[in-house]
């Protein structure tokens, strides 16, 4: 019988997981461990509302205030070792829990560009003291360079851009998001910068940033120097999973899982974002590090470590806004996809496509077509398997 619980990660995907413990009728103890010290709180506008003033600290928090989930909250402190055998979970400060089971939903952390340590001015967004630290440097700044033309790259221009910066986006690939929504896709997605006055930069590298205590300029690798006052490097994310490195559990870029969150430890599962697992859709092993399954898969992770095994089968799904517009992607791509448009134009920066494999949609695309959307991601399963290879 599983009498204590010790969730570790107190994010969207931990408190998901304490919610659906709650919702499946557990009644035992849950500890939830946080390296940060504030609740539980939305990440997704601290690029966007956040950074612009539209919403304040008091509006990101993702507890309701009339809900009683019983947690006993480890705030502000690390988790350090997984002791398997034991069951126990050592934090940084030395505090060892035992617990009967363990939920791992240590999320991620922003990769950092190398050189770039102890140079003021120059920033990761992925927590609420890095979107503080931010915001303060954009009052009163002139020039912003984005390094990385991602989701959460292009959402910092375009607040910075709303709140008059000159903003220019450096991104090592020909074409930014190439990898989610395809070339042409990508490219139409990339023309907003263009649309709101934003300099993109494509094919090129940074080789270092210039400043003695301040950054100065990005120099990148064509010799081009890009005055900044400030710097956003958004160049992807990498799993917290170091500290389950004795732990015997599998890592190959996260936490090993399989399609319903168990790892190769009976009494460990895993969810969110330092966690992969097999997806139908993808057709191969992937980490999701989006918002929507940050929020749902922990409910099958969850009923797998009581003893209802559940896989997670929900068609992945993503958003971001932009310059005043919502672009919304679901089901995964692959290379030899086609793209067919069934609404709009994508030049009007208003349209739905549809990716198509073997007659079959698998993906779509929209942009500000929130309906339309709506009702072809309904549509979407996962992709027939790939027939056995005959000997």
């Amino acid at each position: 019988m599983i009498r204590s619980i010790a969730v570790v990660g107190a994010s969207l995907a931990g408190l998901s997981a304490a919610r659906a413990l709650r919702q499946q009728s557990y009644d035992g103890t849950i500890v939830a461990v946080g390296a940060e010290r504030h609740a539980p709180y939305d990440r997704p506008p601290l690029s966007k509302a956040f950074l612009t003033g539209g919403c304040s600290e008091s509006d990101l928090a993702l507890g309701d205030t009339d809900e009683s989930l019983d947690i006993d909250w480890r705030l502000g402190t690390a988790a350090v070792r997984l002791d398997p055998r034991s069951r126990s979970v050592t934090l940084a400060d030395g505090e060892e829990i035992r617990v009967d089971a363990v939920i791992l939903a240590t999320g991620a952390r922003a990769r950092r560009l190398p050189g770039a340590e102890g140079l003021d001015g120059v920033h990761t967004l992925r927590t609420l003291e890095d979107a503080v630290a931010l915001r303060a440097d954009l009052v009163g700044a002139g020039r912003l360079v984005v390094i990385g033309a991602g989701f959460i790259g292009a959402e910092v221009a375009s607040s910075a851009r709303s709140l008059g910066l000159d903003v220019t986006v450096v991104e090592a690939v020909a074409t930014p998001l190439a990898g989610p929504l395809g070339v042409e896709m990508g490219s139409v997605c990339a023309g907003l910068h263009a649309d709101h006055g934003v300099r993109l930069l494509t094919g090129t590298g940074v080789a270092r940033l210039v400043g003695s205590r301040r950054v100065e300029a990005v120099e990148l690798t064509d010799g081009t120097r890009l005055p900044a006052d400030v710097v956003v490097v958004g160049i992807g994310a990498q799993p917290n999973v170091e500290w389950l490195a004795d732990s015997g559990l599998d890592i190959a870029g996260g936490v090993v899982t399989d399609a319903a969150g168990a790892t190769n430890l009976p009494g460990v599962v895993a969810t969110g974002d330092c966690a992969v697992s097999f997806s139908p859709y993808a057709g191969g092993i992937v980490r999701s590090e989006h918002w929507t399954h940050a929020l749902e898969q922990p409910a099958s992770a969850v009923a797998t470590l009581l003893g209802s095994r559940r896989e997670h089968t929900a068609v992945p799904y993503f958003w971001s806004d932009q310059y005043g517009v919502r672009i919304q992607f679901a089901g995964h791509r692959s290379d030899g996809d086609t793209v067919r448009i069934v609404e709009g134009d994508p030049d009007q920066r208003s349209f739905l496509a549809v990716y198509e494999r073997d007659g079959r949609p698998v993906a779509v695309l929209g942009m500000n077509q929130p309906k339309l959307f709506t009702r072809w991601r309904r549509q979407l399963r996962a992709p027939d398997p790939a027939p056995a290879a005959t000997p």
